[in-house]
């Protein structure tokens, strides 16, 4: 399946748990409302992988954490957050480069409408 494809049914599948749900839930309610969506319109995923990370000499085990993997390509980033500031595009920018993934998408299911929730973040290579 083609990247963009991917990111469509993704973005599309985010929709409907926001039109079902509507925003005020807690992050984790939006995190598996998304996997069961996901499911069903048969996207493989993997849910809360932890990652570890070198610096210098020392290892980092549980560096950080990724909501989801879908089709081991795009990365979501969850929120559920009244404003979505730098730093969560700036953490799923570093989850992308860490893991020389090429795309991610950050969906604030806090928002009236789900479209304002959505940032699309690509990795480009230095």
């Amino acid at each position: 399946m083609e990247l963009n494809e991917i990111s469509e049914r993704v973005i599309g599948a985010a929709i409907e748990v926001h039109r079902l749900l509507g925003p005020g839930l807690l992050e984790q309610s939006y995190e598996k409302a998304l996997g069961h969506e996901l499911s069903l319109r048969k996207l493989s995923y993997s849910s809360q992988i932890s990652l570890p990370i070198s610096y210098k000499e020392l290892q980092i085990p549980d560096a950080y954490r990724i909501d989801r993997l879908v089709e081991n390509l795009l990365i979501i980033e969850i929120k559920a957050v009244e404003n979505v500031l730098p730093v969560h595009k700036a953490q799923l920018l570093t989850y992308l480069r860490h893991t020389e993934k090429p795309l991610g998408l950050l969906i604030n299911f806090n928002s009236s409408l789900l479209k304002n929730g959505l940032t699309r973040i690509i990795n480009t290579p230095n």
